[in-house]
């Protein structure tokens, strides 16, 4: 029989944690993913190939939920620097949770891209200065990730190749990340020759990660054929590798089609021509690899639902790998007029919405009963 007194408490806000502030003491870097998830799916609504009556207004919305849940976590963590430091720096030794540091430019990036997408014709080209100077905030944040974190795992971390996950790949992501969000931001700017710092900029960051992140997928691959597959409270991680692969091929789409006009003012107009040419070519070979991806991650994926996996902040990964992916697949059926990957991405988006439903579902419920505030650097701390 159930005790009156706990059924009770499993309703009160944080019952699982000893105090609340245990939700700054807890907080990581983490619960930034979210963000990615749902800000990559108010994009994905936003560029639907089919008009849906009220879609747009929604992933409006949802973008501006977006930002309210990034200064929220913005805050969260900021405090636990400021009330907790000695234990919020333990995680710079962490073999995992440091991964996740690559989350904050990568959510951040998000909300950039919508200040364009939504911003602009709500409030006008002012929204195009915010996102130039975010861009550049988060160009040096992916940039300090993509080497600070590395270094770290060459350094200070304990690896091994049998304990290898995805996540290896978060802090290096970044970049790329940061890139295609140049391409979306450069034919907004007025100046030309901004246009072109930030465009070849672009281009510098994308060639920072794509082939580092390429690297480490080739190591993954070797790693589960040796060691099978990772925990089941990994079991997300099998989508992170859609991530750079859908990201460098909407990056090399969005640069692309930028290259000619920027490259023509400033003198260059054969190389944007071949930028055009290579951006269109290789983002559809990525797009490819991609598609060996998904369907590797499902079959994957629909194994471990079958042996039951409990639910972590490390679900939200199913989210944006797939909607980075999905916005490529619109951007090609945008490009080469194929009905295909209209149908495809429109697909892709369903189920996205359908997996943003489902694990947001589930983060509402663990945050709420305090069970996702759990900081494995921590863990073995008295409190």
């Amino acid at each position: 029989m159930t005790c009156p007194n706990k059924a009770k408490a499993g309703f009160r806000p944080f019952s699982h944690l000893q105090h609340p502030r245990e939700v700054i003491r807890q907080f990581t870097p983490n619960w930034f993913a979210a963000t990615m998830g749902t800000g990559v799916l108010a994009l994905a609504l936003a560029q639907l190939p089919v008009h849906i009556p009220g879609i747009h207004a929604f992933a409006e919305g949802l973008w501006l939920f977006n930002i309210g849940l990034f200064i929220l976590f913005s805050v969260l963590y900021g405090a636990r620097w400021v009330l907790y430091f000695d234990e919020a720096r333990r995680i710079f030794g962490h073999s995992t949770v440091s991964m996740f540091f690559g989350t904050i430019p990568m959510g951040l990036a998000t909300i950039i891209n919508g200040f364009l997408v939504f911003g602009v014709p709500r409030w006008g080209n002012e929204m195009v200065q915010v996102a130039e100077v975010l861009w550049w905030i988060d160009v040096a944040m992916a940039l300090g990730c993509g080497v600070l974190i590395p270094y770290l795992m060459f350094t200070r971390q304990d690896h091994s190749i049998d304990q290898m996950t995805a996540v290896w790949l978060l802090p290096v992501v970044a970049a790329e990340v940061a890139a295609a969000s140049g391409g979306l931001l450069a034919p907004y700017l007025s100046d030309t020759v901004a246009q072109f710092h930030v465009l070849i900029t672009s281009y510098v960051l994308w060639a920072f990660s794509v082939p580092v992140a390429f690297s480490i997928l080739t190591i993954l691959i070797l790693r589960m054929a040796l060691h099978k597959l990772p925990h089941e409270s990994m079991a997300a991680s099998s989508w992170l590798a859609l991530g750079p692969i859908g990201t460098g091929a909407l990056g090399l789409l969005l640069l692309g089609a930028d290259a000619p006009a920027i490259f023509a003012a400033n003198g260059l107009a054969r190389i944007g021509e071949i930028a055009e040419g290579l951006g269109l070519i290789s983002g559809v070979i990525l797009w490819g690899v991609g598609l060996w991806w998904i369907v590797m991650a499902s079959l994957i994926t629909i194994r471990y639902f079958r042996a039951g996996i409990p639910f972590n902040l490390g679900w939200w990964g199913f989210t944006f790998p797939l909607g980075v992916y999905s916005l490529a697949t619109l951007r090609l059926g945008s490009m080469l007029h194929l009905s295909f990957f209209d149908v495809a991405g429109c697909v892709l988006v369903v189920a996205l919405a359908l997996m943003w439903l489902l694990v947001g579902t589930r983060t509402v419920q663990g945050a709420y009963r305090g069970e996702l505030f759990v900081s494995p650097c921590i863990a073995g701390l008295k409190k």
